[in-house]
């Protein structure tokens, strides 16, 4: 149950920061109310998969995961280009991320 809520947390990192980039410094309502809310689930359930998890494991794939969505979104909606080498980084860091699991 801890690494479904880990992976579940750390997709919520990825909506977090996209809304911060989309607040424009908090000046736009909706997009400060989900980075609020999602960055607050986010990181509860960090906190619980930690209770059962590694801490350094825990964050290492909270963070992989995303920062690998995050880039993966903003390739999506153009604010980021894409290529052939951010696509295999981010095939790589995907790849540690799961390695991680795999010998936990």
């Amino acid at each position: 149950m801890s690494w479904l809520i880990l992976i579940l947390s750390g997709m919520l990192e990825a909506v977090w920061a996209s809304a911060l980039g989309a607040s424009d410094g908090f000046k736009k309502r909706g997009p400060t109310i989900l980075f609020l809310v999602s960055m607050v689930l986010s990181m509860v359930g960090l906190a619980y998969a930690m209770t059962d998890l590694p801490t350094g494991t825990a964050y290492a794939v909270w963070v992989g995961i995303g920062a690998t969505l995050t880039v993966v979104w903003a390739m999506v909606t153009g604010a980021e280009k894409v290529s052939v080498a951010r696509v295999s980084l981010l095939v790589l860091l995907i790849g540690c991320v799961a390695g991680l699991k795999a010998v936990s």
